[in-house]
């Protein structure tokens, strides 16, 4: 994982029994989007694209169980024991990671920035299908 660079910070954080934990670098004031699409809208998601040079997972990979589905692009990972998705490859950035705002420890985030995304209507609101990445 590359080290902080002007303006970003390193953030922790996790599932809720503790077994996945990563870091991530991000600014600590954080810009995310909130998908209406049909797994976010359920598990009430808040995503922070990070590049994947800016994401380091410290435990838990023995504990990942993927979940896909529709294009199968986006690789749903989930905790095995508790269930909770904190990060995961997502459709609209495949070269990236989103994270599981809401799976962040607290401390470091100074504010946080949510703006909707249409993830009901994809195919109508993402054209190309990809995004950028946050601090991009």
């Amino acid at each position: 994982m590359s080290e902080p660079t002007a303006g970003m910070i390193r953030h922790t954080g996790g599932c809720h029994c503790g077994r996945v934990r990563f870091e991530v670098i991000a600014p600590a004031r954080l810009q995310m989007t909130d998908c209406n699409c049909s797994i976010c809208s359920r598990s009430g998601y808040l995503h922070l694209i990070v590049p994947k040079s800016r994401f380091k997972l410290v435990s838990g990979a023995e504990s990942l169980t993927q979940y896909q589905f529709n294009t199968g692009t986006a690789k749903h990972l989930f905790c095995a024991v508790c269930g909770i998705k904190s990060f995961y490859v997502p459709r609209s950035h495949p070269d990236d990671y989103s994270v599981n705002a809401r799976c962040l420890d607290e401390g470091t985030v100074e504010a946080m920035s949510v703006t909707p995304t249409d993830g009901k209507n994809w195919e109508k609101t993402h054209g190309a299908g990809r995004g950028k990445a946050s601090g991009e």
